[in-house]
């Protein structure tokens, strides 16, 4: 047993957790997982496969290690690429093609809204860097320019890659273009983003819409595959048919768990902030190693599926038309006796780990008065707080930008 599935054993049993070991943290190894079949961890992930037409990737990682990972396939065989699977349109997964382009032709195959995709990317990489680098702490320089796909398909395709079957379905998930991977004679599926090791990213605060309920119903498919090998998006394989059927089946469980909830909630004519308060992740499912939410969280796959069904308006009736945000934080600050006894009292409650509401108070404060230096501190400190005892990145990323802003200011 190789680095990489030496550490999924370790996450499996949970010797190792992915509270300290997070997914998208990459081993930057080559294993083979399948006779023929080879996983590159990566930043997102890269599956080659031997063919007697040369040889096939899932994916091809990101532009900033691009000639790592050239080189890790390499290290697995000398063999041509000559075609390129995109499980969807993911910077991080589609531009990794150059240094094989380099070496001869290569034929890109992808679902096809893929191209809608990258369309969209140009038109906003401005934003997208912006959100990005909240995301994940860092600059991001947002790419303009894509590899498009040389062949495009709607629901399925099956492939004969050198006399290899390869089989490609779509599934609305993270994303409307999602293509999840099947090698029916050597039992190997890759999911793309559709796993992660993670709480599925169906609810992510700064991105377009996420689809949990078809998402759900593509893992339940994947489940029926009888695969013995599960090579994910981010994160290290599943091995073994009991195993792969299991996170899949959990990970499908979760999701319907919240679509259920919260679509009974809203035929019943609850608000978003009822909502809510009462819908919740069945606890034992969280506590999967392959389930905790470190990237995405269960509270925002819910905002998601109001989006989705219910429209923009939480239905709280100040909210529809509401008063510029300075405004109403300058009359709080007023009545409160000034931004500072905001600031002051967000400060308490962060102390006694009242984070939600001190953040609340304290972004009143910075906006009835961001001049003033105390309230700016107490910004920084409430959302560092905050940041620390997150346990999402999506979170940490956002309460880490916003104290960031205030110590920059």
């Amino acid at each position: 047993m190789g680095t990489i599935l030496d550490v999924a054993e370790r996450l499996w049993t949970g010797e190792d957790t992915t509270l300290s070991r997070h997914p998208f943290t990459p081993l930057a190894e080559v294993e083979e997982v399948a006779p023929g079949v080879a996983f590159v961890s990566s930043f997102a992930n890269v599956v080659a496969l031997t063919t007697d037409d040369g040889l096939v990737l899932v994916d091809t990682g990101a532009w900033f290690v691009a000639t790592k990972n050239h080189a890790l396939v390499r290290r697995f065989s000398p063999d041509l690429v000559r075609r390129a699977i995109f499980t969807h349109g993911h910077v991080d997964h589609v531009m990794g093609l150059g240094p094989f382009e380099e070496e001869g032709p290569v034929e890109v195959i992808a679902h096809e809204a893929v191209p809608a995709r990258f369309r969209r990317y140009a038109k906003t990489a401005g934003y997208n860097g912006c959100i990005n680098a909240r995301q994940f702490g860092f600059p991001v320089d947002w790419p303009t320019s894509y590899r498009e796909p040389d062949r495009t398909y709607a629901t399925r395709l099956e492939l004969d890659a050198g006399g290899t079957r390869i089989v490609l379905e779509h599934a609305r998930g993270e994303t409307d273009d999602a293509t999840f991977v099947w090698l029916p004679e050597k039992r190997v599926l890759c999911t793309g983003d559709l796993f992660i090791w993670a709480v599925p990213n169906a609810g992510n605060p700064q991105k377009v819409q996420r689809y949990a309920e078809d998402w759900a119903a593509a893992l339940r498919r994947m489940e029926a595959l009888g695969a013995e090998v599960l090579c994910p998006g981010h994160g290290v394989p599943i091995m073994g048919h009991d195993r792969v059927r299991r996170a899949l089946g959990e990970t499908a469980e979760l999701l319907e768990s919240l679509v259920t909830q919260t679509l009974a909630a809203m035929n019943e004519g609850a608000s978003l902030a009822e909502i809510l308060a009462a819908v919740r992740a069945p606890p034992h499912l969280l506590d999967r190693p392959y389930l905790r939410p470190i990237y995405d969280e269960p509270e925002f796959i819910v905002r998601n599926l109001w989006r989705l069904y219910g429209g923009w308006w939480d239905g709280d009736p100040a909210s529809l038309k509401p008063a510029p945000r300075e405004v109403l934080a300058r009359e709080l600050a007023s009545l409160a006796g000034g931004a500072r006894s905001l600031a002051r009292r967000a400060r308490e409650l962060s102390a006694a780990g009242e984070h939600a509401t001190a953040c609340h108070l304290v972004e009143h404060a910075w906006l009835a008065d961001r001049a003033d230096h105390e309230v700016r501190e107490a910004r920084a400190v409430v959302y560092r707080a905050h940041a620390l005892h997150a346990t999402s990145l999506m979170a940490k990323g956002i309460y880490g930008a916003a104290a960031r802003e205030s110590e920059e200011s």
